[in-house]
């Protein structure tokens, strides 16, 4: 079967690898659509530590159940439109323990620590398929990002009392302020691209900040009394940003961290006492945020063609890539489309 694989840094290949079976317990699906998220890219440009080359790339995924193999449920059946959780847990290190598999310590990533899905078809555990006919192949690569921005918003128990500022408006930031708004929180969206911001502003930001062309803290003193936003999430992973997080959440907020800051970040750490600030981290996704974003799509009120860039065939992955370096900030989601070659 096909697959694309990125070689070395800036190379992409299609390259014929053995089409799998599903063993007992597992399920073959075949592949519809894969998206490039920000790890890819970053793995691509060779900036990607927890990668080993050559890799298949790809963990957002819209597939179809092909075969289940024996000792499945009955449920799975040929022909559902899927997902997959992409993620990993050893159910022994302490996130395991602790009920938060999503952190597992061991955790492999399809696509990061192991081969992904950008191929014509993969077998995997059948507790990893998330399927439901009222979602199409397409808009099920949304879920996964999407539900890492809601996680995050669960990490800041968010409620209807508070102002949420969300930094960083790609796939994730956007996905943490439709669940904020959906529970009904003020959002605030920042970003450094006006087209970004106007989608957020659509999917529920009550207020949007460009932070290239706007004083952020004279706006959030302007919107929020003079207190700062009672939740920041940040979604770029940058130094900056991070310290914007820091310096503008109200006293005793909370800061949720996604994004991961590529060099050591520096801080004034006044503000971690002085505010006594709850500071989280935020990674991946728990399966009840993947069925909160299915449930948010099947209500069909979210601008999905804004979300997808662009939908490539596999031939062409290395042009996709080269599409999004050249304007990062242009980009929510680039789709790799099986379709033909299935």
């Amino acid at each position: 079967m096909k697959a694309i694989q990125i070689t070395e840094a800036g190379r992409v290949q299609l390259a014929d690898v053995p089409e799998p079976t599903p063993k007992e317990g597992e399920v073959l699906v075949k592949i519809k659509y894969a998206g490039f998220c920000g790890s890819d890219l970053n793995t691509y440009l060779g900036k990607n530590p927890m990668v080993r080359l050559p890799v298949i790339p790809g963990h957002e995924i819209g597939a179809v159940i092909e075969a289940a193999g024996a000792h499945t449920p009955a449920h799975i059946k040929p022909g559902m439109a899927c997902t997959l959780n992409p993620y990993t847990a050893c159910g022994n290190c302490p996130s395991c323990r602790n009920g938060r598999p999503n952190a597992c310590r061991d955790n492999q990533t399809l696509g990061v620590q192991r081969d992904g899905a950008m191929c014509e078809y993969l077998a995997v555990p059948w507790e990893k398929v998330i399927a439901d006919e009222h979602i199409s192949c397409r808009d099920f690569c949304l879920v996964e990002p999407m539900s890492v921005g809601f996680h995050a918003v669960s990490r800041a128990a968010v409620t209807d009392s508070d102002t949420v500022m969300v930094i960083g408006c790609g796939m994730i930031g956007v996905g943490a302020i439709v669940r904020a708004t959906l529970r009904g929180a003020r959002t605030i969206a920042v970003d450094v691209d006006d087209d970004k911001l106007a989608l957020a502003r659509q999917l529920g930001a009550a207020h949007v900040i460009n932070s290239q062309k706007e004083d952020v803290h004279e706006r959030l003193q302007s919107f929020t009394d003079g207190f700062g936003p009672d939740t920041v999430i940040e979604a770029v992973g940058a130094p900056v940003t991070y310290r914007m997080a820091v310096s503008e959440v109200a006293f005793t907020g909370r800061v949720i961290c996604i994004g991961y800051a590529k060099e050591e970040t520096a801080f004034d750490t006044k503000w971690f006492v002085q505010k006594e600030l709850d500071i989280r981290g935020s990674r991946n996704a728990m399966p009840t945020d993947f069925r909160a974003v299915m449930e948010y799509l099947k209500r069909g009120n979210c601008p999905v063609d804004k979300l997808i860039t662009a939908i490539y065939p596999p031939s062409q992955a290395q042009a996709a890539l080269e599409s999004w370096k050249a304007s990062p900030a242009k980009v929510f989601r680039i789709l790799i489309s099986f379709e033909a070659s299935n």
